[in-house]
């Protein structure tokens, strides 16, 4: 990649650990779902990445939550952003994640790359909020890779460490991933690598040889700071309420459209130009074509 590349701005549109006690923005509904597509997509965002949740907010591993909040996305900005869904989590076997993968066919699915601590600390409380081993090891990872490539969905390699970047490599050489690799760095989490320009060079740096498309999701308010080194890098940029709340200034973000503004914002202020919907399929090498809904 390099600064002449358009930026894909993807938005993470609601997570699965937070709540509305923390952030009222984040969707629960399918309908609420596709109210934050239509500002997502007004505002120049043209991935979505969705983790499932039920009307009442808990997170959901099943088709029809899935095939719902799909649906309605699709009746809302129709083929304006490339659908991505979340196949992290911990504790749900692979067979019901490709389940939903299988029944939904979305364009894009995310893989974690690797096992980590993942942990949130806080200084004040001298102490940790929450952490757990997110385990990802090389059988699942590659039990997905092959279902993706049956269902012709991009694998996007979210990687939380600069080994997670290596492990990328045996893959492309057992004939698993084809080019471009679309791959994410995400920096933030305790446990993972830490969030700074130069560590997100460094992993820009070790992807394999050839012609890649990469972004950063950085999570909690150095966002920001992520989001404008992997501008002067080349990269491309992700935000929305799974990552951060938060606007530059410390305002809480009202939807996930004011979140995409000012990631469009800053991605002209530092004289690169956001890529259309069709752009970011060809930088991901990914066919446009139309997708159901769900499929039965």
């Amino acid at each position: 990649m390099s600064l002449e590349d358009p930026v894909i701005i993807t938005c993470a549109i609601s997570g699965a650990i937070a709540n509305r006690a923390q952030c009222p923005a984040i969707p629960y509904t399918p309908e609420e779902y596709a109210a934050e597509a239509g500002r997502i997509v007004d505002e120049g965002g043209v991935q979505i990445h969705i983790h499932a949740r039920r009307p009442d907010g808990t997170p959901s591993y099943e088709v029809e939550d899935f095939a719902a909040i799909q649906g309605a996305i699709v009746a809302e900005v129709g083929e304006q952003a490339i659908i991505n869904f979340s196949t992290g989590t911990v504790g749900v076997a692979v067979s019901k994640r490709i389940a939903y993968l299988e029944a939904c066919r979305p364009a894009v699915a995310a893989l974690n790359m690797g096992s980590l601590n993942y942990a949130k600390y806080s200084r004040s409380r001298k102490d940790f909020v929450f952490k757990f081993v997110f385990a990802n090891p090389f059988d699942e990872i590659i039990e997905l890779l092959e279902a993706m490539r049956r269902l012709q969905i991009k694998p996007e390699h979210e990687c939380f460490d600069l080994g997670h970047v290596g492990s990328l490599a045996p893959l492309v050489d057992m004939g698993l991933l084809d080019a471009p690799l679309h791959a994410d760095f995400v920096m933030g989490v305790v446990g993972g690598v830490p969030a700074s320009a130069g560590n997100l060079a460094a992993m820009a740096d070790n992807l394999p040889a050839g012609e890649h498309h990469w972004g950063v999701i950085g999570i909690g308010r150095e966002q920001w700071m992520l989001v404008a080194a992997a501008l002067t890098l080349g990269g491309s940029i992700r935000v929305g309420v799974e990552d951060n709340f938060y606007l530059p200034d410390g305002t809480m973000a009202r939807s996930n459209g004011e979140l995409i503004a000012k990631a469009r914002q800053m991605t002209t202020d530092c004289g690169r130009r956001s890529a259309t919907v069709e752009e970011a399929r060809g930088l991901l090498g990914i066919e446009s074509r139309p997708r159901e809904a769900h499929r039965a």
